[in-house]
């Protein structure tokens, strides 16, 4: 069951909703969470993508449920933000495998999941009455947990996916999300739209908050706030980042033998000091990590 803080983070989370638009940067391990709520994140998400290619494996449900659910628990243990995560397609195709990953999540210190529309392994999106049934569950299970504040945010991929005539997009992303609301849904998350006219059309429409994902050379954070989008994620772009920074370093490093690369480092005192946090415990301090 949950606790006092844990209540109060998912609640601090909801509420980061009703102000000025949220930006979450996506994050995969302790660390990159740290770094991140350290750089004046008021929340955390998390990026499949990103905590699957840390363990060695693919995106797209390459992880076990249990190896998801110990990331995130690694991940909200370093911080005290709230952190929403990353569920993919709920590891599952059922009601109850949904459930069951939310179970988890929420045991692991998690306050808000994602949760996909469309499925790992062939790219197809469920039926809408399929995915509404599976929200209701995430829902259903959350309270069951002790955290009925859990904060849903409900991913469509009809744009990421380019599903249907793209004339008739936006109708089905409405109905999803009227849909997707009535089932318990708190915000509807669209990949892959970046137009500011179909996304201000879309704002204006839906039952929910909008959330967008941000990539290199699309809208800014106030394009999209003036678009009226409330929640603004990057996927795995940001550790795409940090893998690309440690591979051209790297390459400099074989190649040349210089250490310019290296240079754009954070230093070793500022990252191991992010790893001691002050604790009320009898101990008086608590060490994360050495």
């Amino acid at each position: 069951m949950t606790d006092q803080s844990q209540t109060e983070k998912a609640h601090r989370l909801r509420m980061l909703h009703d102000g000025p638009v949220l930006v979450l940067p996506n994050v995969w391990d302790a660390a990159s969470a740290a770094v991140v709520a350290g750089a004046g994140a008021v929340a955390l998400a998390t990026t499949s993508g990103g905590v699957a290619w840390s363990l060695g494996t693919v995106d797209g449900e390459g992880l076990s449920r249990a190896e998801m659910v110990e990331a995130v628990r690694r991940i909200a243990s370093a911080v005290t933000v709230p952190v929403t995560a990353d569920l993919e397609g709920g590891y599952g195709p059922a009601p109850e495998d949904v459930a069951a990953t939310v179970r988890g999540i929420v045991d692991a210190g998690a306050v808000g999941i994602n949760l996909e529309d469309s499925r790992s392994t062939d790219r197809t999106l469920l039926p809408t009455p399929d995915q509404a049934r599976r929200l209701e569950a995430a829902r259903e299970a959350a309270a069951a947990a002790g955290l009925p504040d859990l904060f849903v945010n409900a991913r469509t991929d009809v744009y990421l996916l380019g599903v249907g005539d793209p004339q008739g997009r936006l109708d089905e992303v409405l109905t999803r999300a009227d849909r997707y609301a009535k089932a318990g849904a708190d915000c509807l998350f669209v990949p892959g739209l970046l137009d500011l006219k179909t996304l201000a059309a879309l704002t204006a429409a839906a039952p929910l908050p909008v959330n967008a994902m941000a990539v290199p050379g699309g809208p800014s954070v106030a394009e999209f706030a003036a678009a009226g989008v409330r929640r603004i994620s990057v996927g795995t772009a940001l550790a795409q980042a940090a893998y690309g920074l440690a591979e051209r370093a790297a390459r400099e490093l074989l190649e040349t033998g210089t250490y310019g690369g290296l240079g754009q480092a954070l230093p070793y005192s500022e990252l191991n000091a992010l790893f001691r946090i002050t604790s009320d415990r009898k101990s008086g301090r608590q060490t994360i990590a050495d």
